[in-house]
């Protein structure tokens, strides 16, 4: 789930269906949206990725994009299947792990962030943390920064960013994804292109064991928190 739209994918199915989201699409919206843009599909789990911080399984405050009504909203009585929850820069960074020491950054809407160490996935909230002249990271790398600053001035900052990041964190690779990724065609030192599609990889994840790429712990469940998938 994002800013601008919701994506779903099912299983054994390979195009993806979107609705548009925004600042006033509520919980109950979502589930609305997801029913009508899944006719013909069945499913019996579902996982979501949610633009905000997620602890224990569960959203931990409103979303800074959308509309209200998420924290306490009940997924699996409205899905009519169990869910699971993680933060949607997390999700994306879930699939597109191949090891080591990653960074995820995701440029979309906002800024989604998270790290993948060893295999032990910690989701981060980088976006509200102050990067210069009183503004947040989210300020410059957002969407609405690339349209107020132009696409020159929000690249020079992505560049800025990934490699203080990179160092900060002592990451060995940094990976972009989001719908803004697709506009950096100069990567900075150590960085690389994810796949949006890497975000339904992550959802199926959740559910199953990866049997080709590195695995991974996903930290904070309600259940099995150590579990690897």
């Amino acid at each position: 789930m994002g800013g601008t739209h919701v994506k779903i994918v099912a299983t054994g199915h390979r195009s993806e269906r979107k609705f548009d989201s925004g600042p006033k699409m509520t919980a109950a919206a979502m589930v609305e949206g997801v029913r009508a843009a899944a006719q013909g599909w069945t499913w019996n789990a579902v996982s979501i990725g949610y633009p905000g911080p997620v602890v224990h399984g569960k959203p931990l405050r409103e979303p800074f994009n959308l509309g209200s009504g998420w924290v306490g909203f009940d997924y699996e009585k409205a899905l009519g299947a169990p869910v699971r929850i993680l933060n949607d820069a997390a999700m994306q960074a879930l699939g597109s792990y191949q090891g080591g020491r990653m960074l995820f950054l995701g440029l979309g809407t906002g800024l989604g962030s998270a790290m993948i160490v060893d295999g032990i996935l910690q989701p981060m909230e980088l976006a509200h943390l102050p990067y210069r002249k009183g503004k947040t990271y989210e300020d410059y790398l957002g969407l609405r920064a690339l349209e107020r600053s132009g696409k020159k001035k929000w690249l020079a900052h992505v560049n800025r960013v990934v490699e203080e990041l990179r160092a900060a964190l002592e990451a060995d690779y940094v990976v972009l994804g989001g719908g803004n990724a697709r506009l950096v065609t100069k990567l900075p030192k150590g960085a690389r292109l994810g796949d949006n599609q890497n975000a339904f990889r992550g959802g199926f994840r959740l559910w199953r064991r990866a049997t080709s790429a590195p695995e991974v712990c996903v930290r904070g469940r309600r259940s099995r928190a150590s579990e690897r998938i």
